[in-house]
């Protein structure tokens, strides 16, 4: 409970940059008016802003409108209600990545540089590995030495075995290598990471695509998962992450990091909204415990700045 509790005051305030604009906007729009269609305007134009993009801003206000259209309300009351219907728009994504399902369980990483994708893998392999699991981790990045060299202390820290090849390998060589060491030693989660150069699609796509079909000949079910890793500082451009790696592979799920560090936390209610793809964890800072399972509760309250 304890454990619960700090991350809920660290999502809080690592979300407070987006709060800020919310609560301050809202209490600037709502001082002493009826709630008119013109209030109703600058409602949605300012959750519009806040990157939970048009089609969910429209909704909302809409909601809102219908429940108290023509009455006096405060911004602590439309926060409140603001909070609860995104916390209903959220629910049917709030899934956790239950690597149970098959053993070992295999995870895809994939996203653009920059976005967290390794130490993503460092933090899951952190938390498997204080639930008793046995992890492997493959540093499939190989074009970046420092992604391969991160992927080496994570597994020091972690105790997670490390699978890894001289930069410039071939990551679908790695790939099966990694899965294969994996079944024969009893891995319980293994953990892909791969490169993100966005610069040359194509290039990527055969990669992937690649790194794919060498898992599905030890496996045809592999990978279990394929985890598009998204940064919340790019707001609306990961929108855009969404569609072009959607293009490339099928994507399963969404991990949403840097939290803390972006204004613009509202996107990942624009993006469970557009894609209905689960978000397994979201997070706000550098540690293993500021990753965390998604809860759309603490992230919509967190977000208009509700307490508790």
């Amino acid at each position: 409970m304890t454990e619960k509790r700090g991350w809920f005051q660290r999502l809080k305030e690592g979300l407070t940059k987006s709060s800020s604009r919310l609560t301050e906007g809202l209490a600037a729009i709502l001082v002493k008016r009826k709630l008119d269609q013109d209030t109703l305007d600058e409602i949605e134009e300012l959750l519009i802003a806040a990157d939970l993009g048009p089609a969910t801003a429209a909704r909302l206000a809409a909601d809102l409108g219908k429940s108290r259209f023509g009455k006096e309300v405060t911004d602590d009351e439309v926060r409140t209600f603001l909070a609860e219907r995104i916390a209903e728009m959220l629910a049917p994504v709030a899934v956790p990545l239950d690597p149970m399902v098959a053993k070992p369980f295999v995870v895809l990483m994939v996203g653009v540089n920059g976005v967290g994708k390794t130490t993503t893998i460092g933090k899951l392999a952190e938390r498997y590995r204080a639930e008793g699991k046995k992890v492997t981790m493959a540093a499939g990045d190989t074009f970046r030495a420092a992604a391969v060299a991160q992927l080496a202390i994570w597994g020091e820290r972690t105790g997670a075995t490390v699978v890894k090849k001289d930069q410039g390998a071939d990551p679908a060589a790695l790939a099966y290598e990694a899965f294969d060491q994996a079944r024969r030693d009893g891995t319980d989660v293994l953990l892909i990471d791969t490169a993100g150069r966005l610069h040359n699609k194509a290039g990527l796509m055969e990669e992937l695509a690649k790194i794919i079909r060498v898992l599905k000949k030890i496996d045809p079910a592999a990978p279990h998962a394929t985890v598009l890793v998204l940064d919340a500082t790019t707001g609306q451009n990961a929108v855009q992450q969404v569609e072009v790696f959607q293009s490339l592979v099928q994507i399963n799920g969404l991990v949403v990091t840097k939290l803390d560090g972006s204004a613009k936390g509202g996107v990942l209610v624009a993006l469970a909204e557009k894609f209905k793809l689960p978000v397994h964890a979201i997070g706000v800072g550098e540690t293993a415990q500021d990753l965390q399972a998604f809860d759309p509760g603490e992230f919509a309250r967190s977000l208009m700045g509700i307490e508790g």
